[in-house]
Order: C-alpha cells, then sequence, then structure tokens
C-alpha cells in the first residue's frame, strides 16, 4: 500500500499551567474510522482506504494536552483494501503490516506538528530531542 495523502482535520491545543516541576507526558493514536476511498487517477478510478485518527498528547499532572485529528487516504491492492475493510468492519483491527505503516505515517506527521504547536504554548518538547555533549 502506498499513501497517496494525509491532512488534518482538527488541530486543539490546551494550556492549563505553566509547565514547572517534573512533567509526565503520554502520548497516544486511536484510529477513529476506516472507510473505502475512491481515487480517481485520471480516466480510471481505483480503490484505496481512508483512515481516520485521533493523535493525542498529554503534559500531566493536568498541564497542557494537544489534540490532532485528520485522515491519511492509501492506495493499494483490491484484495489488501478488501481485506482492511473487512477486518475493521468485523473486528475494529488492521492487519498488522498495514497498522505499522498507518501508525508510522501519523507519527512522523503528527510528532512534527505537535512539537511545533507546543513550542508555540510554551511547552517543553513531548519527544525526547537530540543532544550534544563535551567530553
Amino acid at each position: 500500500m502506498t499513501v497517496i495523502g494525509f491532512h488534518f482535520k482538527k488541530m486543539s491545543v490546551e494550556k492549563k499551567k505553566p509547565a514547572t516541576g517534573k512533567i509526565n507526558v503520554n502520548n497516544n493514536i486511536t484510529m477513529l474510522e476506516v472507510k473505502e476511498a475512491n481515487i480517481n487517477m485520471g480516466t480510471t478510478k481505483q480503490k484505496g482506504v481512508e483512515f481516520s485518527f485521533h493523535f493525542k498528547t498529554r503534559y500531566q499532572p493536568d498541564i497542557a494536552s494537544i489534540d490532532l485529528e485528520g485522515a491519511i487516504v492509501y492506495l493499494g491492492k483490491d484484495a489488501k483494501v478488501k481485506e482492511c475493510l473487512e477486518q475493521w468492519k468485523k473486528e475494529k483491527k488492521l492487519p498488522n503490516d498495514v497498522l505499522e505503516e498507518v501508525y508510522n505515517t501519523v507519527l512522523a506527521k503528527c510528532n512534527i506538528q505537535a512539537l511545533i504547536l507546543g513550542r508555540d504554548m510554551g511547552l517543553p518538547a513531548h519527544i525526547p530531542m537530540p543532544k550534544v555533549t563535551s567530553k
């Protein structure tokens, strides 16, 4: 399967109090919906899958939150598209190979956006940043 589209539907940041002291940061991805996407490629129509997600970051104890919702559109072989749609409909699960690719795409896009939003709100980075140390 190949990613052919990604977009955000909603972005929300709330800072309740200054980020001081010991801070725990939790990140989570929730798959909200998986549905068929009909993709027009010139005169040809192909089937794909649209995965709607919710990415959330929580700064604890009750300091701040970042919520991002969006969707990824994948293009794939008909058999793989059918497998994804059927497995989601029956079990609310996805094949492991698809789940890995979807989550990695969500993490790559959302972590960058959350860093930008957090920076603008004066929050510490929610993921470890590279550091240089001298010896």
